[in-house]
């Protein structure tokens, strides 16, 4: 008998556990289908020594001070800024945008001045941008939206820009200084020792359980539990009664090399070259000191059997259908569904951080027990 039955060992599902158990001291029994906790945010020592993260670059950022305030009792960190390159017209471009890029297009050095008046007889007029391309060309103009975006975007979605949601293409900053970090929130940095061992830190707790290699639905026939946590795919909780959401899932192919590094940035891009998006050597962001490094290929392919379900689409379409199924959710009792998937919503890690701390909160005013630890910042 456990209090809740939590899905997933991602960031939602240990999040919850672990501020469950430590502050309501209730009992938790974490099912996951994986071999590992972490959910994609999982990373490993790999056989040449490189700290490598198996699902993907997790490059963790927030304003939030709550969200940092609650990591760091699991963590200590290596700050960092991310920076990536952009492999396109047969040379390596400063990315995202800035006045850098700008000075390689034109061949020369410039200003801010020069750069802002130069994109402002480029962009067009577009005053509520609907789609991810209209939201570039509004800021860019049409030539660095088809050297950059146009192609990458197509490849990672397997849709064209103008059928995504303005979010997709919009996350990326645009700028006319000097400023070449990919992100720009104020707290930019990994785990010190790797997502893996945050979260056994994080999942220690003698009130929490874990079981790895474990199908939810052949937990729920065997355990009973008050309340379900459920951070997976919501078409599958659903058994997928108003059809199949759209995901898009992906392949990596590492390679080791007995060299220091590969690559002179930890991310390239590759939006018109190739069939993979991108080469990531996270080693760069790690600050690991080996005689060897790891690259690795990172392929967008579409979900299927077999596959992994890592972004849900954000278009219209795919909207709609989840919508059904957020309103057959919002009836389920003693159900709450957290995270990406389960809210069908692109999220950023700290987002999915703020989300279990507030999903937390709900459930804790419920039990009237304690007020929130972890009083919200500006930003959550």
């Amino acid at each position: 008998m456990f209090d809740f039955l939590i899905v997933g060992a991602g960031f939602a599902g240990s999040v919850l556990a672990e501020q469950m158990a430590s502050q309501l001291g209730k009992t938790c029994l974490i099912v996951e289908r994986r071999n590992h906790i972490g959910g994609n945010a999982y990373d490993q020592y790999d056989a040449a020594g490189v700290l490598v993260h198996k699902y993907g670059p997790h490059y963790f950022r927030t304003n939030s001070d709550r969200i940092i305030q609650y990591l760091s009792q699991f963590t200590e960190w290596r700050e960092v800024e991310y920076k990536i390159l952009s492999w396109t017209h047969g040379r390596y471009w400063q990315f995202p945008i800035n006045l850098n890029t700008f000075e390689q297009l034109i061949g020369r050095s410039s200003t801010s001045d020069e750069m802002e008046a130069q994109l402002a007889e480029w962009r067009v007029d577009i005053a509520a941008p609907k789609n991810s391309e209209e939201v570039i060309v509004s800021q860019v103009g049409w030539k660095l939206y088809e050297m950059f975006f146009k192609n990458y975007t197509r490849k990672q979605w397997h849709r064209d820009a103008k059928d995504l949601d303005s979010s997709v293409c919009g996350r990326i900053p645009i700028r006319t200084n000097r400023d070449d970090r990919y992100l720009s929130e104020k707290f930019q940095a990994l785990p010190k020792n790797g997502y893996t061992s945050m979260f056994q830190k994080m999942l220690s707790h003698p009130k929490i359980e874990v079981r790895l290699n474990t199908d939810y639905r052949e937990a729920r026939e065997h355990v009973q539990f008050n309340h379900l946590i459920f951070t997976g795919p919501i078409d599958e909780y659903f058994d997928h009664c108003f059809g199949h959401l759209p995901y898009r899932s992906l392949r990596f192919e590492p390679e080791s090399l007995p060299q220091e590094f590969f690559q002179s940035a930890m991310q390239v891009n590759f939006p018109n070259d190739h069939d993979f998006t991108r080469i990531v050597e996270i080693k760069h962001a790690t600050g690991q000191k080996l005689p060897s490094t790891t690259i690795v290929r990172e392929y967008p392919q579409d979900f299927g059997p077999g596959r992994e379900p890592y972004y849900p689409i954000p278009a219209p379409d795919a909207r709609a259908l989840y919508q059904k199924y957020a309103e057959r959710a919002a009836s389920e009792k003693d159900v709450s569904f957290v995270g990406r998937l389960a809210t069908y919503r692109y999220y950023n890690m700290d987002q999915i951080v703020g989300m279990a701390l507030a999903e937390f909160d709900r459930l804790r005013r419920k039990e009237q027990v304690l007020p929130a630890l972890y009083p919200r910042s500006s930003v959550v």
